[in-house]
């Protein structure tokens, strides 16, 4: 299939040491060579180009720019703003960073703890004055301090938010953090031991949010374009909420994983720090860029490097003070994905090459084609990770699969698997049922992205009871 010429839309070459050209082409490869995640070892491997992807997934618009050697090489934007218009994305549009907000509002915290005016390790409540975290039992044991905060460890509520759709009554921060009406949320509150686990929390952030504005006096969206944003040079992006009027012309519009637009557009996020930021992809790489170089002690634009290899610096879990910590050596890489209503987004940086991307889109499936876009990224330019996997399938008695049938319960989530002829697929209640493959006896893969490798387990009955995946336990619910 050839390329829609609108679908192209504007982009940005830097200068390299490869002729124009030379850099086209690789753009060009990259354009044509997405994959699925999988490749089964006697199968014929299978490519799609950028065009297709995003019809299959009902995604009008991406938009994305590439490091490499701590520079952005290229920058471009594929289809339009809003599906059904002939607006186009380009290197320029803004899109919803959604949780990438995260880490971005992290380097700002961080910049006044190095200004003394917050601590690092200070119990919260010592510097918030319009709210407080409520005491109770846990807090009695441990306290709740910025850097638990920032690294998804103080025992907070509430993973993420939904933001307000257009027409609804917005909240006050306040009132999202007690759960109040018209907050559409649930009251962020301490219900485990502050420092005894990781667990991911939007809640945790909104009370980070909180706490930046106390300690200074400012709103949050002046602030963060103080404290970061004029100084990486994030000159298009912005933390206010609702979107300024004069910016709406550049944005992209979200839509549902049925292409549909969102309704008003977008939603409006006043948890800011969780979930906020609109930006671009050129702009969310410079702040992956600084933070690297800070690191290394070759910048020093908003965290000194002590300050930055500390949030670089892995706390519980695989995350670092607002950023995903990943691998070794030269693999050795930070990231951090997002997902607002209507958008998925996607940031990775390796701390050795400098080389990285940032992939933006305006759909709800936007996670799988980001991922298979990535994957043409990694290819075409050697990346150790998120490349394609070769796999080999082996041949399991359909009695043995029928063991496996049954629902499990993962921490709330429902794992549901049923045989149906040789095969076993696996029901999720957020997206359609999966054909998964067996690499051993207990062992299978999807060749779909997001669906991760699931292995049986038997208990000392040997009856198959539980799965394993991702490093948790679920266990059969009937």
């Amino acid at each position: 299939m050839r390329l829609i010429p609108w679908l192209l839309g504007l982009w940005v070459l830097v200068s390299l040491p490869l002729s124009a050209q030379t850099q086209e082409e690789i753009v060009g490869r990259i354009e044509q060579g997405l994959t699925p995640p999988v490749l089964i070892e006697g199968e014929s491997a299978v490519r799609w180009n950028v065009a297709e992807r995003m019809a299959f997934h009902h995604v009008p618009g991406l938009s994305a720019a590439v490091v490499r050697g701590g520079t952005i090489v290229w920058a471009k934007g594929y289809g339009v703003l809003e599906a059904g218009r002939p607006e186009q994305v380009s290197a320029t549009t803004l899109f919803q960073a959604a949780s990438i907000s995260k880490p971005v509002a992290s380097m700002g915290a961080l910049r006044l703890v190095a200004q003394g005016i917050m601590k690092l390790d200070e119990d919260v409540n010592e510097k918030l004055k319009s709210w407080r975290v409520p005491a109770d039992d846990f807090t009695k044991i441990e306290k709740v301090t910025s850097r638990r905060l920032l690294s998804h460890s103080a025992g907070l509520t509430v993973h993420g938010f939904r933001g307000y759709a257009d027409g609804e009554t917005l909240p006050s921060l306040i009132q999202i953090l007690n759960g109040t009406r018209p907050a559409n949320s649930a009251a962020v509150r301490v219900d485990v031991t502050p420092g005894s686990i990781w667990r991911y929390s939007g809640g945790g952030f909104t009370v980070m949010q909180q706490l930046m504005m106390d300690a200074t006096g400012m709103e949050f969206p002046a602030l963060m374009r103080n404290l970061v944003l004029e100084a990486i040079g994030m000159n298009r992006s912005t933390y206010e909420q609702p979107l300024p009027a004069a910016s709406r012309a550049r944005a992209g519009c979200g839509h549902r994983s049925d292409g549909r637009v969102v309704k008003g557009l977008w939603h409006t996020y006043p948890e800011m720090a969780a979930a906020g930021l609109w930006t671009t992809p050129t702009d969310l790489a410079l702040f992956a860029i600084e933070l690297r170089e800070e690191a290394r002690g070759c910048s020093s634009k908003v965290l000194t490097q002590e300050m930055a290899r500390t949030m670089l610096t892995l706390q519980k879990q695989d995350y670092g003070l607002g950023v995903r910590i990943q691998g070794q050596g030269k693999s050795l890489r930070f990231s951090h994905g997002g997902g607002n209503e209507g958008y998925r987004c996607f940031l990775v940086m390796y701390e050795e090459s400098g080389d990285g991307a940032v992939i933006m889109t305006n759909g709800d499936a936007g996670d799988q084609l980001f991922l298979e876009f990535l994957r043409s990224i990694a290819t075409e330019y050697g990346w150790l990770d998120y490349r394609q996997e070769r796999k080999k399938v082996v041949a399991v008695p359909t009695n043995t699969l029928k063991l496996y049938e049954g629902s499990y319960d993962l921490g709330g989530d429902k794992f549901r698997f049923k045989l149906e002829g040789d095969s076993l697929w696996l029901d999720l209640e957020w997206r359609p049922r999966v054909k998964l493959f067996p690499e051993s006896e207990s062992r299978f893969f999807a060749a779909e992205d997001n669906i991760p490798t699931v292995t049986f387990l038997r208990n000392e009955t040997v009856v198959i009871d539980q799965i394993e995946l991702m490093g948790r336990t679920g266990r059969r619910s009937q």
